[in-house]
């Protein structure tokens, strides 16, 4: 039966009907959904699981694949620079079961720190590429991705992007097909790459990729659609659905399905075809590049963007001079810059350390948006767990004078996943460094995904929880301090004491997210208009729910969870319960 599904749900869909057995991810936006769908299936069958990283999520797949299991792992672009060194070496020892990665690019940096183009990875690793444009192909190409893992001993990796993952189109149902797990035979030439293994493993990788490229000519996933001899477009994954959309039968298509490695000779007949070749891919020119290195003339980034999203209107202006009319609203949208949520249990740090004026080593996470007006704490960010190994680098820049007068700010997930090495470092080789770890006792940014320090797994059982003050003291860090972030005379208490000492040292600020279903709120606060005397103290903090206007300071209470922090601030007693 056909059914409505988002790209990341038939991907799981997928997955499912090619009878993967494990499958193994971090979650990332906007590859989350994949891994969460696959757990809504009998984990009898298809077990699911969120690692600590994307590099312990890709070995996992790896061994699992080594078994003789089909196996899986997600992530989005940034996570493939974690999960790159297993991905290469997995490249020379090939599989045993089938194993596909799946990479979520983000043009137009919806939810990432940067807009890289992960065709680059699969060029580097010399593995295959498959790209979706739809969630039907989202589904397919999964299965296929397998069939040709398995047929040509490699992993392969599917590219999507924003507009496909979160997408939806209609997909067609079918049964899971079960894989039988093989007989293990150990193998050390195939699986064990010391230097004289691997050698030899390269020569049958580089035989690979021209019996891969033989493939991209002849299998059929890379089509032709002719409508005019006039205008030819080369295009993959959403781009083909703009460019149909924008073009239409104006143009002839050759959409390519696999996108490592190219076809030669197709693009060469399909060249042949048209009076101008145009080639549309967002980001990086990775086809253009290689129809020019192949001496196939072609029109691209001189009249496209490398940078963010493209659409129909604009494809439709480029190539066809035509400009769509577009219907313009009376009245202007309002504006909606991303905040921290009302009763966000990072807002008390923020805006201590803001009042305190130390340098802030910031981290990936929605604590990021610690950044923006009117807190603006936060230094630098740049990515999963570099907060707290920076603010070493920092410290030893600056040859200590910036000790006692800098921290670092992590979460509790992501302190988890790249964290824990920086501390070591900043205990190994002593720097007087503050770190502080948000605990919200979940993976917030990517939509509240459980994580190995909150005590639940992927399915919400019971699981081991890492126990952070005793892992901080582990590695080596002896002043361990918890506080309530909700209690700003204590945290900034705290926060000033530990800086004051001449050692490393690490404070966990643990209250929950505001959004868990868990916590239970207080009625919201009012604004006594006879004692305020709109001094705008309370809107430093930069609360959703605090108000400005022509009647001074007010209170939604449909935002106010009561956290108190403002009636904290006011020195006059206005807000009250």
């Amino acid at each position: 039966m056909a059914k409505l599904m988002l790209g990341n749900q038939a991907v799981a869909r997928g997955l499912y009907e090619a009878g993967v057995s494990v499958v193994s991810s971090y979650p990332g936006t906007p590859s989350t959904e994949i891994t969460e769908f696959a757990s809504k299936y009998n984990a009898e069958e298809m077990y699911c699981e969120w690692a600590p990283n994307e590099k312990v999520a890709c070995e996992v797949a790896i061994g699992a694949s080594i078994a003789g299991a089909r196996s899986f792992c997600a992530m989005k672009h940034v996570g493939l620079n974690v999960a790159a060194d297993p991905l290469f070496t997995a490249s020379y020892t090939g599989v045993n079961g089938g194993f596909v990665l799946a990479v979520a690019d983000d043009p137009g940096m919806h939810s990432s720190q940067n807009e890289q183009d992960s065709r680059h990875y699969a060029i580097g690793a010399k593995v295959p590429m498959l790209e979706p444009s739809d969630s039907a192909e989202c589904k397919e190409y999964t299965k296929l991705a397998y069939e040709i893992s398995e047929q040509f001993d490699t992993p392969v990796i599917l590219r999507l992007t924003t507009r496909v993952s979160h997408s939806q189109s209609t997909v067609e149902e079918c049964d899971r097909v079960e894989k039988a797990l093989p007989e293990y035979k150990k193998d050390i030439a195939k699986y064990v790459m010391v230097p004289a293994n691997a050698i030899k493993k390269h020569v049958v990788v580089e035989e690979r990729t021209l019996k891969l490229t033989e493939y991209a000519e002849n299998s059929g996933i890379n089509t032709i659609e002719m409508n005019s001899d006039e205008i030819g477009v080369i295009t993959s994954g959403i781009c083909y659905q703009f460019a149909k959309e924008a073009l239409g039968d104006k143009a002839s298509y050759l959409k390519l399905g696999m996108v490592n490695p190219l076809p030669v000779n197709l693009i060469k007949e399909f060249a042949a075809k048209v009076k101008t070749l145009y080639v549309i891919e967002e980001l990086d020119d990775v086809i253009e590049t290689h129809c020019r290195k192949n001496g196939i003339e072609v029109k691209g980034k001189e009249l496209f963007t490398l940078q963010g999203e493209y659409f129909q209107s604009k494809i439709k202006q480029v190539i066809l001079n035509e400009t769509d009319e577009f219907t313009v609203l009376d009245e202007a949208i309002p504006v909606r810059p991303p905040v921290l949520c009302a009763g966000c249990p990072h807002r008390g740090v923020f805006y201590i350390l803001k009042k305190l004026g130390v340098m802030l080593s910031g981290d990936i996470g929605c604590y990021t948006l610690g950044s923006a007006a009117p807190l603006s704490a936060i230094d630098t960010t740049v990515c999963m767990g570099a907060s707290v190994s920076g603010l070493h680098g920092f410290n030893k820049g600056r040859k200590g004078e910036f000790e006692g007068k800098s921290v670092a700010v992590i979460g509790d997930s992501t302190f988890i996943h790249s964290g824990v090495t920086g501390l070591i470092n900043i205990a190994y080789n002593r720097s007087n460094s503050t770190v502080l770890i948000l605990d919200n006792s979940i993976t917030g940014m990517t939509g509240h995904q459980n994580n190995p320090a909150n005590g639940m797994n992927i399915y919400g059982d019971p699981a081991a929880a890492v126990n952070l003050e005793a892992l901080a003291k582990a590695v080596g860090i002896s002043s361990v301090r918890v506080i309530d972030p909700n209690n700003l005379t204590e945290t900034e208490s705290v926060i000033k004491e530990e800086l004051a000492k001449d050692e490393p040292s690490v404070i966990i600020a643990r209250r929950p997210c505001a959004l868990l279903k868990t916590v239970k709120h207080k009625a919201p606060f009012k604004i006594n208009p006879d004692k305020c005397k709109n001094c705008k103290a309370c809107m430093k903090i930069g609360c959703p729910a605090l108000c400005w206007g022509e009647n001074g300071v007010t209170i939604d209470a449909t935002l106010c969870v009561g956290c108190g922090l403002c009636n904290q601030m006011c020195k006059f007693g206005a807000i009250e319960e």
